[in-house]
């Protein structure tokens, strides 16, 4: 399992697992509750870099991001550090 703290969102932790390249878990510590778990949901099976385009640079009101935003980073730094 990996960990990342979120930056700018109302989410306080995610937590997930990826194994060969597939998102296989994520949990979302704080945040919308309902949204979260949809997205979790949704991602679970998903393939690695096809999550990330999809998540990445979605806003959450006039915040410049937002909790898939910022799955999507914590998704980036799991493959720059596997490199």
């Amino acid at each position: 399992m990996y960990s990342y703290q979120p930056k700018g969102v109302c989410a306080k932790k995610i937590t997930f697992e990826v194994i060969d390249d597939k998102i296989t878990d994520v949990v979302f510590t704080g945040g919308c509750p309902g949204n979260l778990f949809g997205i979790s949901t949704l991602v679970k099976g998903m393939d690695v870099k096809e999550a990330i385009k999809k998540l990445k640079g979605v806003k959450c009101g006039s915040k410049g991001t937002s909790c898939p935003d910022q799955f999507a980073l914590a998704l980036e730094e799991l493959i720059i550090n596997a490199q």
